[in-house]
């Protein structure tokens, strides 16, 4: 039988798996859709706003205390979340990606977002770490004549609004394509064909002055991702960096991209396009586990047996919780019980952009110190379900700037915690 269920397939989801894979188990995701990693930047924020602060975190780990006390990170510590990233950081860098931070690997670094915010960013793939706004060289910040959602104009103005030296310039069009109807994604391919990036190469050698950085949007090669970016620091001489754009993510489907091969080297199956619609229960010695997830099709329901499951699917957002007009809020699968106010008046304040956040958003599956479900008297709901990222209560990732932190620390510290309880019930049924 299947050591682990995993279900979804966002970054909490793939982590999950990964590191359950490396631990050793037979893994298989199942999954609706593949996640949002193609909305993100790529990047991996810890901890970027502290909830009800107007200031960004300057020290992710040491901020952890500040954070309610059943909040994720809090049932973790700080030093578990810490070494998750750098198991996060190892893993990913064998499956060809770089991921870098601040020199101490403790504090935050202010990146440009595409309209020339500084993003608070605790990791962050190499093509991005030269955009670093507390460096001094001065930025130019280069566009393409003609593409759509990325105006560099826009970020190097807002960028000297707040002290950074920039300036904005255009490559044009043929530059990066030899057609016109592209978007992202279809130009980060295309640069993939060392012909197309000399052309770039070209162009941008005609736009530099001395001592510059150039940031570009984030296109610069796909599945060669590496090797365009060091031909066209080699052909200018001067350092780049990229900025994320709006979907589609270049960053985003680069690191979906090295999940899913690290996850298929270790031959874990991720099964998307089933939805979980039901489940099944039996009772044991330990109480109530989870027999089987079942998933629609387009013929019949399919069943999955495992000893363990994971649920990722996220909170409201993803798609995990739903709700109706009598202002019931659930989570999807299991039904489990959420933290979310059971009366619709109560989930949102008044203000739309709120620095305290929303209710609707900080709600979520209660759980245990090992990261297991809870019912309202505080007891295990199942003996083999554990829940990780955006599905936790106590915390709002898209306000904290904490989204991909919790994912991965959660994820990781889940997989360590389903592989000691199957040894566990192994070691009891082989003395028994």
């Amino acid at each position: 039988m299947l050591d682990l269920l995993v279900i979804g397939a966002g970054l909490s989801g793939l982590t999950t798996a990964l590191a359950a894979a490396e631990a050793g188990l037979t893994v298989r995701i199942v999954a609706k859709g593949l996640g949002a990693l193609h909305w993100s930047a790529g990047t991996i924020d810890v901890l970027g706003y502290l909830p009800g602060a107007p200031f960004a975190v300057e020290e992710p780990f040491a901020a952890i205390a500040q954070l309610p006390e059943r909040h994720p990170y809090r049932i973790l510590g700080a030093e578990r979340v810490a070494a998750s990233l750098r198991r996060f950081q190892t893993l990913i860098a064998q499956a060809g990606l770089d991921y870098t931070g601040a020199p101490d690997l403790a504090r935050n670094q202010l990146l440009p977002s595409a309209v020339g915010a500084m993003r608070p960013i605790f990791l962050a793939p190499a093509a991005q770490q030269h955009g670093d706004t507390q460096a001094s060289a001065p930025m130019l910040i280069v566009g393409v004549a003609g593409l759509r959602d990325f105006y560099p104009e826009l970020v190097a103005e807002n960028l000297a609004k707040q002290g950074i030296h920039a300036r904005a310039a255009f490559v044009p069009w043929e530059s990066v394509a030899d057609q016109r109807d592209r978007n992202n994604m279809q130009l980060a391919i295309g640069l993939d064909d060392p012909a197309q990036r000399r052309k770039l190469a070209q162009a941008l050698k005609g736009l530099m002055r001395p001592g510059e950085r150039i940031g570009m949007p984030a296109i610069l090669g796909m599945a060669d991702h590496a090797a365009v970016m060091a031909e066209l620091e080699a052909a200018t001489g001067a350092t780049l960096f990229e900025v994320p754009t709006l979907p589609p993510s270049v960053p985003g489907a680069r690191l979906h991209a090295a999940l899913r091969n690290a996850l298929r080297a270790r031959a874990v199956r991720l099964e998307s396009n089933m939805e979980a619609i039901g489940f099944g229960v039996d009772e044991g010695p330990q109480g109530a586990h989870v027999a089987w997830v079942e998933t629609a099709t387009s013929a019949r329901p399919l069943r999955h047996q495992a000893r363990a499951y994971v649920l990722a699917t996220g909170g409201v957002l993803g798609g995990g919780f739903t709700s109706d007009p009598t202002g019931r809020f659930w989570e999807r699968i299991f039904d489990l019980p959420l933290t979310v106010p059971q009366d619709r008046r109560a989930w949102f304040r008044p203000a739309f952009l709120d620095t305290a956040g929303q209710p609707v958003f900080h709600g979520g599956v209660a759980v245990d110190d090992h990261l297991q479900p809870l019912d309202g008297a505080g007891s295990r709901v199942f003996a083999n379900l554990w829940a990780v990222g955006g599905a936790l209560a106590d915390a709002d990732p898209i306000m904290e700037r904490s989204m991909e932190g919790i994912a991965i620390a959660t994820g990781m510290v889940a997989a360590a915690h389903v592989a000691a309880s199957l040894r566990t019930r192994a070691a009891t049924v082989a003395a028994a």
